[in-house]
């Protein structure tokens, strides 16, 4: 592997890595966040900030446990850089993120444990969709271009 991007930000440029969950039907793990600043709920990959001291691939694991009660073992070391481009609770962020991989053969149970007090507020459930059809649910799912995304991480050796 090559070493992960460092942010290219603009406004909010902490460092952040996602997690990208397919169980063995193909369906990919999405949180469901509303934004009360914006006003906007939309679906994306658990993931988020990396603290001091860590490693994207450590983050990834330790945010996929504490916002899904997923272990974070189960996140690969195999990454696709993503391009973000959003707003959340009013700031603006431009940065590319590191997108991991956790492969699960049956559909775990998702049970959010760790959540911080934002999160409580702002995270409005979760659920499991075949990835190829991400783009029709009925908000957005964020990055949009997920579906490639899954694909090349899933094709990726």
């Amino acid at each position: 592997m090559t070493s992960v991007p460092v942010p290219d930000s603009a406004t909010g440029d902490r460092p952040a890595a996602r997690v990208v969950c397919v169980d063995g039907d193909g369906c990919v793990l999405l949180l469901r966040w509303h934004d009360p600043v914006a006003g906007r709920t939309f679906w994306e990959p658990p993931g988020g900030g990396i603290e001091a001291g860590e490693t994207p691939l450590e983050a990834a694991r330790r945010e996929l446990a504490e916002e899904t009660g997923l272990p974070g073992s189960a996140v690969l070391d195999r990454w696709e850089p993503v391009h973000r481009d959003y707003h959340w609770l009013g700031v603006h962020y431009v940065k590319t993120e590191p997108f991991y991989l956790a492969r699960f053969a049956e559909r775990p149970e998702v049970a959010p444990s760790l959540l911080t007090a934002e999160e409580s507020d702002t995270l409005r459930g979760f659920g499991w969709f075949p990835y190829a059809d991400s783009a029709a649910l009925d908000e957005p799912v964020d990055p949009p271009e997920l579906a490639a995304v899954v694909e090349r991480l899933l094709a990726a050796r």
